[in-house]
C-alpha cells in the first residue's frame, strides 16, 4: 500500500501562484510513477500532469502547459505541483496518485493509478 497525503490548496486570486505537494509513504517512492489529476464539480477527473520514476520524463495536459510544473524528490518522498498564472478554470480539488512503473512513458489515464490521495482544494476567484 502507498499512502498519499497532498497539501498546499487554498484560495488564490487569478494570475497568482500555489504550489501544491503529495507526501508518499508506505512504499519505496522512486518504484512509483505520479500524476496530478483535478475534478471540478459536475464534471470527470481529469488529468494535469504527470512524472515517471527518475524525473525523466514529465508530461502535461494543453490547459496547464506552460504554466503549472510537476517535480519530485524521491528522497523526500515527495511529489509537487508548482502552479502559476493561476486561472479561475483552474478552480477544482486537486489529487495526487501513483502507480507502480518504471517505464520511461508517463501515463494519463486514471484508471491506470492505483493510488490516491484524499484530495486538496484549489480556489482560483476571477
Amino acid at each position: 500500500q502507498v499512502q498519499l497525503v497532498e497539501s498546499g490548496g487554498g484560495l488564490m486570486q487569478a494570475g497568482g501562484s500555489l504550489r501544491l505537494s503529495c507526501a508518499a509513504s508506505g512504499r519505496t517512492f522512486s518504484n512509483y510513477a505520479m500524476g496530478w489529476f483535478r475534478q471540478a464539480p459536475g464534471k470527470e477527473r481529469e488529468f494535469v500532469a504527470g512524472i515517471t520514476w527518475n524525473s525523466g520524463t514529465t508530461y502535461y495536459a494543453d490547459s496547464v502547459k506552460g504554466r503549472f510544473t510537476i517535480s519530485r524528490d524521491n528522497a523526500k518522498n515527495t511529489v509537487y505541483l508548482q502552479m502559476n498564472s493561476l486561472k479561475p478554470e483552474d478552480t477544482a480539488v486537486y489529487y495526487c496518485a501513483a502507480r507502480f512503473s518504471l517505464s520511461r512513458v508517463v501515463v494519463t489515464t486514471h484508471r491506470e493509478y492505483a493510488y490516491w490521495g484524499q484530495g486538496t482544494q484549489v480556489t482560483v476567484s476571477s
